[in-house]
């Protein structure tokens, strides 16, 4: 996924400029692009990852699009953050780390919530403590829409947050606090990423955990039944994956002083209900695929820890980093159909797309 709007923008500040920069968490689906779009910037990328969530073929799938010229600028290193010597080794001679690894899903912390404060806070304070002691310029990490917790207001300003409703939530509102100590008692430069529901291409669609749109996704192409958590008149801000990428890299490269020690919403600024989205989605891959006839979704119970509406309130992210969103939710879903098709359809070819790509 390239994308010509955020090339544009960023390659004006790296012109001539060669940085390092350190990606945790890079075979996720996020961090895979943040790394495609890195490489394809001309910057050398050292990324880490320990394949809990993320996957080979994402890397893979980056290498196959980039070419090999520009994949020689890259070094992986298959690690974990929760061991404190791999992240002084990933952060040797970096000048910006995005830090994208975690344990997502508030479902899964409420199952185990240990296992998301070890990844996701202790995880966390060894790059933030490898990255102080390395010399490293700036962290930009993501934190989440779930630190709003129990606060009702919309849309959701960086300023007004309630009481968390999940482990998983903790874990991101300790970040944050971590990130503002760090930076005022060692001046290590750091930006928050608020990411509100990001989806797209490489997004894992099996398992518990999975994300809605490419679970749901997966079921509609192949004639299974989709479950819907409560009413369906639950709300979401849905964001397309380039948003997400753009507002790393314009974090990762800003020259504002203003700009640093806050956090930021990464969102479109839109509400969509889940039965808002079924339809969409739906109506999409019936389009692009002619096999399909999606069913009536089945209504389970609301999920545990779930905030019932979410949206944005992006502008301090436009006013102070430069971020426009580039792809609204339709816009973002008819970018990634094709590839839910090629890689979800029960029909498709077993080849893996990067393997073709690649022969």
């Amino acid at each position: 996924m390239a994308v010509p709007e955020l090339l544009g923008a960023v390659r004006s500040r790296l012109a001539g400029i060669r940085m390092r920069w350190l990606i945790t968490g890079s075979a996720g689906f996020i961090g895979s692009h943040v790394l495609e779009n890195l490489l394809r910037l001309e910057q050398s990328v050292v990324s880490l990852d320990n394949f809990a969530t993320g996957h080979r073929s994402n890397l893979d799938e980056v290498r196959a699009t980039v070419g090999q010229v520009a994949w020689r600028r890259h070094r992986f290193i298959e690690g974990d953050i929760r061991d404190p010597l791999a992240c002084q080794i990933a952060c040797r001679d970096v000048d910006v780390v995005v830090h994208l690894a975690a344990l997502g899903s508030v479902p899964r912390s409420l199952g185990d919530p240990i296992g998301s404060h070890e990844t996701n806070v202790t995880g966390f304070l060894n790059v933030l403590y490898a990255a102080k002691n390395a010399g490293v310029r700036r962290v930009v990490y993501a934190s989440s829409s779930s630190v709003y917790g129990d606060d009702a207001a919309l849309p959701k300003v960086e300023s007004r947050v309630g009481r968390p409703l999940s482990p998983y939530a903790v874990t991101k509102c300790a970040n944050e606090l971590y990130a503002e100590v760090f930076t005022r008692s060692y001046g290590l430069e750091s930006i928050g990423l608020r990411f509100f529901n990001v989806f797209g291409t490489r997004q894992d669609p099996k398992g518990a955990y999975a994300a809605v749109i490419p679970r749901w996704a997966r079921a509609i192409l192949n004639g299974e039944p989709v479950i819907i958590n409560g009413d369906g008149e639950t709300t979401r801000d849905f964001c397309y994956v380039a948003n997400a990428v753009q507002a790393a890299l314009l974090a990762g490269t800003t020259t504002s002083r203003e700009a640093l020690t806050r956090v930021y919403n990464v969102a479109v600024g839109g509400r969509t209900s889940l039965n808002e989205l079924y339809r969409l989605l739906s109506s999409l891959l019936a389009e692009k695929h002619g096999h399909t006839r999606a069913a009536c979704p089945q209504y389970g119970p609301f999920r545990d820890g779930d905030v019932r509406h979410s949206q944005a309130d992006i502008a301090s992210a436009a006013r102070l980093l430069g971020y426009a969103p580039s792809h609204t939710l339709e816009q973002g879903l008819r970018e990634a159909v094709p590839w839910y098709i090629e890689r979800f359809a029960a029909s498709r070819n077993s080849v893996p797309i990067a393997s073709r790509n690649m022969a």
